[in-house]
């Protein structure tokens, strides 16, 4: 299968959550036999930022201005199998014109931000990766996002196939190695900057801190404004590429999971970074939201907090316990929550797209007939 995708990044993981998740799709793909073909725009800020310039069998096509790489998408869609446009694609409304035009390929939308696409949709905010037509015309919807969201997709923007396609992670690259000194913490925050985080890092993450003077806490992360409320006990390590995240992880006696508000308001919506920290063997204590059970079980694979005691709760069980469950996570991820499972999931969800448009394109034929 030949796959051509119009994207955010995925050439640098800087201050995004698109790159590491497309980089664990693409290596599990190449593993099946497939292509990928890549479209990303080339920006200062993730070239300046850039940790990785290949695509095992496939292609980063990185481009200055959609005129001077127009030619070139039109004929990689010509002999694609499928097409995918992403959610802030920088040129998501022009690569949306051309992908419904191509030819043979199953014609498919992947948002990766369900929330923030709704949100915006529901306050008239424009995005450049929607445009006129809506998400009527795809062959394929995917969604980061599961639960109620699929619905809405479907009634908003006028999405007519809708699946889920979760987050990830990649055993090879996120795995348990040796804790070392510089990341070690009694709990650790992996995450860039957002400020509508900020309610619940303070209250799970700082308020913690300042309960618990003689304990480490680490935030490792991207665009900390200079106003942060750091306490003496909380230190700071700059953006981390994801090669540094197993030692990150790693280190900490628990890790904290916070997530995007409007994701955490709509639910379903687990951030790769729950099963990047599974994988590398760090008990999870996450923010609370619907649809959690269906990844991880509370309590037993991972700890929930809603207040700041409930942290505080989770930081003072024994070192047995929190080993006890972070197995019991680190099981449930590396079988449910792989990039190869996610590869296999993508795979299935394009055939039986392919097989609908067919059997729809067969149907319309012999009507006319």
């Amino acid at each position: 299968m030949k796959l051509v995708v119009f994207g955010l990044t995925i050439s640098s993981s800087w201050g995004n959550g698109h790159a590491t998740l497309w980089r664990g799709l693409c290596r599990a793909l190449a593993r099946h036999g497939h292509q990928v073909v890549f479209f990303e725009k080339d920006v200062s800020y993730y070239a300046t930022n850039r940790d990785m310039g290949a695509i095992p069998n496939g292609e980063l096509v990185l481009y200055d201005a959609w005129d001077s790489v127009r030619h070139r998408a039109k004929a990689e869609l010509a002999d694609a199998d499928a097409a995918m446009v992403t959610s802030y694609c920088p040129n998501g409304i022009e690569a949306t014109d051309l992908v419904l035009d191509a030819p043979r390929a199953v014609r498919t939308f992947y948002d990766l931000d369900t929330p923030v696409t709704l949100s915006k949709l529901q306050a008239r905010e424009p995005m450049n990766y929607v445009g006129s037509r809506a998400l009527s015309e795809f062959d394929l919807v995917l969604s980061y996002t599961g639960g109620g969201a699929l619905d809405r997709l479907r009634s908003e923007l006028g999405a007519q196939r809708v699946a889920p396609l979760y987050g990830h992670v990649d055993p090879d690259v996120h795995r348990p190695v040796a804790p070392m000194a510089h990341y070690g913490s009694d709990l650790s925050y992996l995450g860039t900057y957002a400020a509508d985080r900020q309610a619940a890092l303070q209250r799970l993450f700082i308020d913690s801190a300042a309960r618990r003077p003689k304990q480490r806490f680490l935030i490792g992360g991207a665009q900390y404004p200079d106003d942060f409320p750091w306490q003496p006990n909380i230190h700071f390590v700059r953006h981390l590429p994801p090669a540094e995240h197993p030692a990150f992880f790693s280190s900490s006696r628990l890790t904290l999971n916070v997530t995007r508000q409007a994701m955490a308001e709509m639910g379903w919506c687990p951030s790769g970074r729950l099963f990047e920290a599974s994988a590398c063997g760090v008990p999870l204590l996450s923010d609370d939201w619907e649809g959690l059970d269906r990844f991880f079980d509370p309590g037993r694979e991972i700890l929930i907090a809603k207040t700041t005691g409930d942290a505080v709760a989770a930081l003072d069980l024994s070192d047995a316990e929190l080993g006890r469950i972070a197995r019991a996570s680190r099981e449930r991820t590396m079988a449910e929550h792989t990039s190869e499972h996610r590869a296999r999931e993508l795979e299935a969800l394009l055939a039986g797209a392919r097989s609908a448009s067919s059997a729809s394109g067969q149907s319309t034929a012999m009507m006319e007939a």
